[in-house]
């Protein structure tokens, strides 16, 4: 096959670096994504495991406690016991649930491969800034 000269191979030898940056740069991320995504997976199940035995444990020294407290008063108050540790176990269950809302509207999943392919887009878009400049340079002077 002939060897080409010339603007036409100038450009299709950019664009084929191009293609090839481009082609090597997704390969990357997809990696990168494989990677965070086994990585969250781990953690979720791991945190899952650790909650629910947390919760468990939980509620069982929380129901001793109650169990205690209104024992402790059956003689006397015993009503107020009661609805003093369903008061409070009720504005714990608000506070924690509004503490869970919070946890899950952060975004998590992917950050760095976001981060990551913003990085390569503004590349890219520095780089046909570059090149557009370059052919209107060379337009310019021709």
């Amino acid at each position: 096959m002939p060897q080409r000269s010339g603007p036409a191979a100038s450009v299709l030898g950019s664009a084929r670096k191009l293609f090839t940056s481009m082609l090597s740069a997704g390969e990357t991320r997809l990696k990168l994504v494989i990677i965070e995504l086994q990585e969250e997976r781990n953690r979720f199940f791991s945190l899952l495991i650790t909650a629910m035995v947390a919760l468990l444990m939980a509620a069982f020294g929380i129901g001793m406690l109650v169990l205690w407290v209104v024992v402790y008063f059956w003689d006397t108050h015993r009503l107020l016991a009661i609805g003093s540790a369903a008061g409070i176990l009720l504005v714990l269950a608000i506070i924690l649930g509004l503490r869970v809302k919070y946890i899950a509207s952060r975004p998590t999943l992917l950050r760095s491969t976001l981060e990551h392919l913003g990085e390569d887009r503004e590349q890219l878009e520095e780089r046909v800034e570059e090149y557009s400049t370059s052919r209107r340079l060379r337009k310019e002077s021709d």
